[in-house]
Protein backbone atom coordinates (compact mmCIF):
# COMPACT_ATOMS: atom_id res chain seq x y z
CA UNK A 1 0.00 0.00 0.00
CA UNK A 2 1.26 3.32 -1.54
CA UNK A 3 1.01 6.24 1.21
CA UNK A 4 -0.61 8.92 -0.10
CA UNK A 5 1.46 12.13 -0.72
CA UNK A 6 0.07 15.71 -0.92
CA UNK A 7 2.73 18.29 -1.50
CA UNK A 8 1.83 22.37 -1.48
CA UNK A 9 3.76 24.22 -4.24
CA UNK A 10 3.39 27.46 -2.86
CA UNK A 11 5.67 29.44 -6.23
CA UNK A 12 6.46 33.06 -5.51
CA UNK A 13 4.27 33.36 -2.41
CA UNK A 14 4.05 34.16 1.39
CA UNK A 15 6.18 35.83 3.70
CA UNK A 16 7.61 34.96 7.04
CA UNK A 17 4.86 36.48 9.49
CA UNK A 18 2.00 34.58 7.01
CA UNK A 19 3.75 31.53 6.85
CA UNK A 20 3.71 31.01 10.43
CA UNK A 21 -0.07 31.71 10.68
CA UNK A 22 -0.39 29.16 8.01
CA UNK A 23 1.51 26.55 9.40
CA UNK A 24 0.23 26.99 13.06
CA UNK A 25 -3.71 26.73 11.56
CA UNK A 26 -2.48 23.69 8.93
CA UNK A 27 -1.44 22.07 11.94
CA UNK A 28 -4.50 21.76 13.90
CA UNK A 29 -6.49 20.58 10.93
CA UNK A 30 -4.65 17.84 9.82
CA UNK A 31 -3.38 16.29 13.25
CA UNK A 32 -3.95 12.43 13.02
CA UNK A 33 -4.28 12.50 9.26
CA UNK A 34 -2.68 9.23 7.81
CA UNK A 35 -1.01 10.82 4.54
CA UNK A 36 2.11 12.28 4.15
CA UNK A 37 2.06 16.59 4.15
CA UNK A 38 4.92 18.46 2.09
CA UNK A 39 4.94 22.12 2.09
CA UNK A 40 7.37 23.57 -0.45
CA UNK A 41 7.67 27.64 -0.13
CA UNK A 42 10.40 29.98 -1.10
CA UNK A 43 13.70 29.77 -0.52
CA UNK A 44 13.66 32.25 2.37
CA UNK A 45 11.16 30.46 4.09
CA UNK A 46 13.06 26.72 4.11
CA UNK A 47 15.12 27.12 7.69
CA UNK A 48 11.94 29.28 9.62
CA UNK A 49 9.12 26.46 8.65
CA UNK A 50 11.15 23.51 9.11
CA UNK A 51 11.47 24.78 12.42
CA UNK A 52 8.27 25.53 12.47
CA UNK A 53 6.96 22.02 11.97
CA UNK A 54 9.44 20.24 14.05
CA UNK A 55 7.65 16.87 15.82
CA UNK A 56 4.35 17.11 12.68
CA UNK A 57 3.23 15.28 10.09
CA UNK A 58 4.33 18.16 7.58
CA UNK A 59 7.50 17.64 5.76
CA UNK A 60 9.51 20.84 4.12
CA UNK A 61 10.49 20.84 0.22
CA UNK A 62 12.56 23.18 -1.61
CA UNK A 63 11.03 24.72 -5.09
CA UNK A 64 14.40 24.02 -6.89
CA UNK A 65 18.15 23.34 -6.54
CA UNK A 66 21.24 23.58 -8.31
CA UNK A 67 23.17 20.25 -9.20
CA UNK A 68 26.46 21.86 -7.80
CA UNK A 69 27.26 21.43 -4.17
CA UNK A 70 29.12 24.45 -5.00
CA UNK A 71 30.31 27.20 -7.72
CA UNK A 72 30.04 30.32 -9.20
CA UNK A 73 26.29 30.00 -9.62
CA UNK A 74 25.00 33.27 -8.73
CA UNK A 75 21.45 33.21 -7.00
CA UNK A 76 21.49 29.28 -6.98
CA UNK A 77 20.76 27.21 -4.54
CA UNK A 78 23.04 24.03 -3.68
CA UNK A 79 21.63 20.62 -2.33
CA UNK A 80 24.59 21.07 0.64
CA UNK A 81 22.61 24.00 1.75
CA UNK A 82 19.32 22.25 1.67
CA UNK A 83 20.68 19.23 3.81
CA UNK A 84 22.35 22.04 6.09
CA UNK A 85 18.43 22.87 6.41
CA UNK A 86 17.37 19.46 6.97
CA UNK A 87 14.97 19.51 3.72
CA UNK A 88 13.34 16.76 2.78
CA UNK A 89 12.27 17.00 -0.55
CA UNK A 90 12.74 19.32 -3.58
CA UNK A 91 10.68 19.70 -6.11
CA UNK A 92 12.88 19.01 -9.86
CA UNK A 93 11.51 19.88 -13.12
CA UNK A 94 8.00 21.79 -12.62
CA UNK A 95 7.00 23.38 -15.79
CA UNK A 96 7.60 26.72 -14.94
CA UNK A 97 11.13 25.98 -14.56
CA UNK A 98 11.66 24.19 -17.61
CA UNK A 99 9.18 26.32 -19.79
CA UNK A 100 10.79 29.96 -18.05
CA UNK A 101 14.20 29.44 -16.41
CA UNK A 102 15.63 26.87 -19.44
CA UNK A 103 15.27 23.32 -17.34
CA UNK A 104 15.80 20.64 -19.66
CA UNK A 105 15.16 17.12 -19.49
CA UNK A 106 19.45 16.97 -18.64
CA UNK A 107 19.59 19.38 -16.35
CA UNK A 108 16.37 17.65 -14.33
CA UNK A 109 18.61 14.19 -14.29
CA UNK A 110 21.73 16.33 -12.78
CA UNK A 111 19.53 17.80 -9.91
CA UNK A 112 17.83 14.44 -9.33
CA UNK A 113 21.10 12.63 -9.22
CA UNK A 114 22.53 15.29 -6.79
CA UNK A 115 19.71 14.92 -4.43
CA UNK A 116 19.30 11.38 -4.38
CA UNK A 117 23.37 11.89 -3.16
CA UNK A 118 22.38 14.12 -0.41
CA UNK A 119 19.15 11.73 1.00
CA UNK A 120 17.15 14.74 -0.58
CA UNK A 121 14.07 13.14 -1.85
CA UNK A 122 12.86 14.34 -5.35
CA UNK A 123 9.39 15.19 -6.57
CA UNK A 124 9.79 15.19 -10.40
CA UNK A 125 7.49 16.33 -12.97
CA UNK A 126 6.72 16.01 -16.10
CA UNK A 127 3.58 16.66 -18.54
CA UNK A 128 2.53 17.72 -21.80
CA UNK A 129 1.07 20.83 -23.21
CA UNK A 130 -2.09 21.22 -24.71
CA UNK A 131 -0.93 20.87 -28.21
CA UNK A 132 1.41 18.23 -27.18
CA UNK A 133 -1.43 16.17 -26.24
CA UNK A 134 -3.83 17.32 -29.63
CA UNK A 135 -1.22 16.17 -31.44
CA UNK A 136 -1.26 12.59 -30.05
CA UNK A 137 2.08 13.06 -28.66
CA UNK A 138 1.31 12.22 -24.56
CA UNK A 139 3.19 8.95 -24.64
CA UNK A 140 6.11 9.38 -26.50
CA UNK A 141 6.84 13.09 -24.67
CA UNK A 142 5.95 11.56 -21.50
CA UNK A 143 8.41 8.68 -21.96
CA UNK A 144 11.06 10.91 -22.99
CA UNK A 145 11.15 13.21 -19.81
CA UNK A 146 11.09 10.18 -17.73
CA UNK A 147 13.35 7.98 -19.57
CA UNK A 148 16.25 11.03 -19.61
CA UNK A 149 15.14 11.56 -16.23
CA UNK A 150 15.70 8.46 -14.46
CA UNK A 151 19.00 7.63 -16.58
CA UNK A 152 22.02 5.80 -14.63
CA UNK A 153 19.27 5.25 -11.50
CA UNK A 154 19.30 2.01 -9.55
CA UNK A 155 16.18 0.67 -8.78
CA UNK A 156 17.07 1.42 -5.04
CA UNK A 157 17.17 4.80 -5.86
CA UNK A 158 13.91 4.84 -7.77
CA UNK A 159 11.98 4.39 -4.77
CA UNK A 160 12.94 7.20 -3.25
CA UNK A 161 11.75 9.62 -5.81
CA UNK A 162 8.30 10.92 -6.41
CA UNK A 163 6.65 11.72 -9.97
CA UNK A 164 4.38 14.53 -10.38
CA UNK A 165 2.33 14.18 -13.96
CA UNK A 166 1.29 17.21 -14.42
CA UNK A 167 -0.43 18.33 -17.60
CA UNK A 168 0.77 21.74 -18.16
CA UNK A 169 -2.63 22.68 -19.60
CA UNK A 170 -3.94 22.28 -16.16
CA UNK A 171 -1.95 24.40 -14.03
CA UNK A 172 -3.20 27.40 -13.13
CA UNK A 173 -5.78 27.39 -15.93
CA UNK A 174 -8.85 26.36 -14.09
CA UNK A 175 -9.00 22.84 -16.03
CA UNK A 176 -8.28 19.65 -14.17
CA UNK A 177 -8.11 16.19 -15.99
CA UNK A 178 -11.23 14.32 -15.77
CA UNK A 179 -9.85 11.58 -12.76
CA UNK A 180 -10.26 9.12 -15.28
CA UNK A 181 -7.59 10.66 -17.74
CA UNK A 182 -5.46 11.02 -14.88
CA UNK A 183 -5.29 7.64 -14.17
CA UNK A 184 -4.65 6.48 -16.95
CA UNK A 185 -2.12 8.71 -17.38
CA UNK A 186 -0.36 7.79 -14.44
CA UNK A 187 -1.20 4.61 -15.53
CA UNK A 188 1.06 4.87 -18.40
CA UNK A 189 4.46 6.38 -16.37
CA UNK A 190 4.32 3.50 -14.16
CA UNK A 191 4.54 1.10 -17.37
CA UNK A 192 7.00 3.25 -17.98
CA UNK A 193 8.97 2.69 -14.81
CA UNK A 194 8.48 -1.48 -15.00
CA UNK A 195 10.20 -1.23 -18.45
CA UNK A 196 13.00 0.44 -16.58
CA UNK A 197 13.19 -0.84 -13.34
CA UNK A 198 10.41 -3.59 -12.94
CA UNK A 199 7.88 -4.85 -11.44
CA UNK A 200 8.63 -3.87 -7.93
CA UNK A 201 9.78 -0.34 -8.24
CA UNK A 202 6.88 0.85 -10.17
CA UNK A 203 4.11 -0.69 -7.80
CA UNK A 204 6.28 1.12 -5.40
CA UNK A 205 7.07 4.88 -6.36
CA UNK A 206 4.53 7.01 -5.46
CA UNK A 207 3.36 9.08 -8.85
CA UNK A 208 0.93 12.34 -7.85
CA UNK A 209 -1.42 14.16 -10.24
CA UNK A 210 -0.57 17.84 -10.19
CA UNK A 211 -3.47 20.53 -12.51
CA UNK A 212 -5.98 22.82 -10.61
CA UNK A 213 -6.07 20.39 -7.47
CA UNK A 214 -8.69 21.62 -5.45
CA UNK A 215 -11.17 20.49 -2.36
CA UNK A 216 -13.65 20.07 -4.74
CA UNK A 217 -11.99 17.52 -7.40
CA UNK A 218 -9.06 15.84 -4.36
CA UNK A 219 -11.96 12.97 -3.35
CA UNK A 220 -12.61 11.73 -7.26
CA UNK A 221 -8.82 11.96 -7.53
CA UNK A 222 -7.50 10.15 -4.75
CA UNK A 223 -10.43 6.90 -5.63
CA UNK A 224 -8.33 5.72 -8.87
CA UNK A 225 -5.88 2.77 -8.71
CA UNK A 226 -2.48 4.67 -9.29
CA UNK A 227 -2.67 8.06 -7.80
CA UNK A 228 -0.73 8.16 -5.09
CA UNK A 229 -1.73 11.75 -4.22
CA UNK A 230 -1.15 15.51 -5.33
CA UNK A 231 1.06 18.25 -6.47
CA UNK A 232 -1.10 21.49 -5.65
CA UNK A 233 -0.37 25.02 -6.59
CA UNK A 234 -3.20 27.68 -5.89
CA UNK A 235 -5.25 25.50 -3.46
CA UNK A 236 -1.97 25.06 -1.33
CA UNK A 237 -1.80 29.21 -0.16
CA UNK A 238 -4.85 28.75 2.77
CA UNK A 239 -4.41 26.62 5.33
CA UNK A 240 -8.29 25.95 5.05
CA UNK A 241 -8.24 24.76 1.26
CA UNK A 242 -4.94 23.06 1.73
CA UNK A 243 -6.34 21.08 4.85
CA UNK A 244 -9.47 19.78 3.02
CA UNK A 245 -7.26 18.46 -0.07
CA UNK A 246 -5.21 16.70 2.65
CA UNK A 247 -8.10 15.10 4.73
CA UNK A 248 -10.11 14.09 1.27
Amino acid sequence: MRLPIIAGNWKMHMTKEVSLDYIKELRQNIEGTDVEVVICPPATLLGVLKEATRNSNIKIGAQNMHWEEQGAFTGEISPLMLKDLDIDYCIIGHSERRQYFGETNETVNKKIIAAIKHDIKPIVCVGESLEERNAGKTESLLKEQVTEALKGLKPEDVKNIVIAYEPIWAIGTGETATPEIANSTIEYIRVIIKELFGDIISEEIRIQYGGSVKPNNIEELMKQSDIDGALVGGASLKAESFSKIVNF
